[in-house]
């Protein structure tokens, strides 16, 4: 085994594997998900939700244009702040990607389980699957893994033949099922309590757990694929931002089809529930080859995005043990495949825990959502952190007004932890602590002096994050709260002190980052102009 990876992805090859990621099984579920929970301003919860993920990814691009690393998302908190806010960054960020890969599995499935098969119909029931349906998925996680198996030029050539259909589809499905019934008064929502039925809150947590955030989470990807990018300086931007707004148009698309062709009737949107949406709704409209089509891509559309979440969860693993917070062996690449084959081997058994422990799309989906808004929230931190302690460094991409963004990053980052509403804000949360015992066993061999030093720089996060907890808690009603804190005035506050631990972070981070741990030579990278 060597430590070398292969250079190989070009700047449409990276930016596919961003939609790749991006149009999985959000684009199945999340109009439904999003509809239920917002009604017809769904269409606003897109629109933020793509906003917030701009900002968010601006953040992360300008820290990969610097620094092209494999795993590179959790990699940056460890260069500014130390091992243990980069440990937990990191493992926030990781959960979020690696538990991906088994929810594309059980979306493919649950679409399976409307087919006209009595074999079918039996793989999922009341939002859970069954022993066959898990079975089903088990060997679709499998079939993920060997995609990523033999290298990623073999992984890139499939998903880029494959993301080509994926933005067909379900563009095609949404204007054929806007032809076929498109009822406008349900926009207005003139039947169901108007246009925002409930309320803005609604609209807020739609954005935080209904699949908005999960769906625009593939933005990671080129950046942890940075390591195998021929000219990351340029390739990276490019995969990114095209990635987001390519993503974006698709779905506000199929949110649009979907609000204006069902009929919620008298219970409200929150009443209505498909096993297999819009391939139920192209049946009810007699598109029968739509149906087909959806079928088909239920399977291709996951995949895609599974193997691609694998991928990048595997160089997450990879990121992670160059940081000093996973053992060597997961360090180990293939010497003709290029590929961190133990890591690869350590994220199958992980998306099978996953898997037969989260048994519904649905139930999953809110716990990466969750996940992934922890993991956002170093990014800005890094990035404003960096343009003081490494202001002459060179950036290939530089975020204008670096003060203001960051800092909105980082308020962003917070509402969507809290607009998951508790107790599921309080439950990641605790999640992550419980990372702490992990750390301790990972870095046994630091000195006293080295623990004291990584606690000084995460003061900071380990305030922040019960801080955030204990607002949730008091909040509004409207957020799972007990109503301390009154509805309008808890976004306040919380955008308030998310600000003032932003600049506690930032002037928490190391004065003199060690830049040996972004060494391309460290990942055996052979050194390359931009």
């Amino acid at each position: 085994m060597s430590s070398r990876l292969n250079r190989a992805l070009g700047p449409w090859q990276l930016m596919f594997t961003g939609l790749s990621a991006m149009i999985g099984s959000g684009w199945l579920f999340g109009a439904e998900r999003a509809a239920s929970t917002a009604g017809p301003a769904a269409i606003l919860a897109w629109l933020l939700g793509a906003f917030i993920a701009l900002v968010i990814a601006a953040m992360a691009t300008e820290l990969g244009g610097m620094f092209p690393v494999a795993g590179g998302m959790v990699r940056y908190a460890n260069l500014t702040h130390g091992p243990l806010v980069g440990f937990m960054a990191a493992g926030a960020n990781w959960l979020s990607i690696v538990s991906v890969v088994p929810v594309e599995a059980e979306a493919s499935v649950q679409y399976m389980s409307s087919w006209p098969f009595s074999w079918a119909r039996g793989m999922y029931h009341d939002g859970v699957l069954s022993p066959g349906g898990l079975a089903a998925a088990a060997v679709l996680v499998v079939v993920y893994f060997l995609l990523n198996f033999w290298g990623v030029r073999f992984f890139a050539r499939f998903n880029s033949a494959i993301t080509v259909f994926k933005l067909i589809v379900p563009a095609t499905t949404a204007v054929l099922l806007m032809a076929s019934s498109f009822h406008g008064g349900n926009l207005t929502g003139a039947e169901t309590g108007g246009f925002m039925p409930y309320g803005l809150s609604g609209v807020l947590t739609a954005v935080a757990t209904s699949g908005i955030v999960f769906a625009f989470n593939g933005f990671q990807s080129p950046l942890n694929l940075a390591g195998e990018a021929r000219n990351p300086g340029r390739s990276i931007p490019f995969a990114v931002i095209g990635s987001v707004a390519t993503a974006t148009v698709i779905y506000l698309l199929l949110q649009c089809a979907y609000l204006g062709a069902v009929r919620p009737g008298a219970g409200g949107w929150a009443t209505l529930s498909f096993s297999s949406p819009f391939a139920q709704l192209a049946i009810a409209f007699n598109l029968n080859w739509v149906a087909v089509l959806l079928y088909f891509d239920a399977f291709l559309a996951p995949s895609g995005a599974g193997a691609t979440h694998l991928a990048s969860s595997t160089r997450m693993t990879l990121g992670m043990q160059r940081n000093g917070t996973l053992p060597d062996l997961l360090g180990a690449i293939h010497p003709e495949y290029g590929v961190p084959r133990p890591a690869l081997w350590f994220n199958l058994g992980a998306a099978y825990i996953f898997l037969f422990c989260f048994r519904g799309w649905g139930i999953l989906a809110a716990v990466i959502s969750v996940c992934t808004v922890i993991s956002y929230l170093m990014l800005p931190i890094s990035a404003l952190a960096l343009r003081g302690t490494l202001a002459d460094r060179p950036r290939p991409v530089r975020v204008p007004v670096m003060r203001v963004t960051g800092a909105l990053a980082f308020m962003f980052s917070s509402l969507l932890l809290y607009w998951a509403r508790w107790p599921l804000s309080g439950d990641i949360i605790l999640l992550m602590l419980l990372l702490l015992p992990l750390y301790l066993w990972c870095r046994r061999q630091d000195s006293w002096a080295q623990h004291r030093a990584a606690a000084r720089h995460a003061i900071w996060f380990m305030v922040y994050l019960p801080t955030i907890a204990a607002l949730s808690y008091a909040g509004s009603p409207q957020f799972g709260g007990h109503g301390w804190i009154p509805y309008g005035w808890d976004l306040i506050v919380v955008a308030g002190v998310s600000l003032l631990f932003c600049a506690w972070g930032v002037r928490s981070a190391v004065a003199a980052p060690d830049l040996s741990l972004m060494d391309e030579a460290d990942d055996g990278l052979p050194d390359i102009g931009h």
